[in-house]
């Protein structure tokens, strides 16, 4: 999930100031997550994970 949302993030043509209006998640956040200096809560993660469509499914028990 991590790497999903650095990736979408990077190859958004948005600032982070637009993805901040956007998703409510706060610019500096966002930056320092981007950077790799921090991780994201899950409430911010499922705001960037649904602006930018991105789904996570669950694996069967083996």
């Amino acid at each position: 999930m991590t790497e999903a949302l650095r990736d979408a993030i990077a190859e958004s043509e948005l600032s982070f100031k637009a993805l901040e209006r956007e998703t409510g998640v706060l610019r500096q956040s966002l930056m320092k997550f981007a950077a790799g200096e921090q991780s994201l809560r899950l409430d911010a993660a499922d705001k960037l994970a649904e602006f930018f469509g991105i789904e996570i499914t669950r694996r069967k028990a083996k």
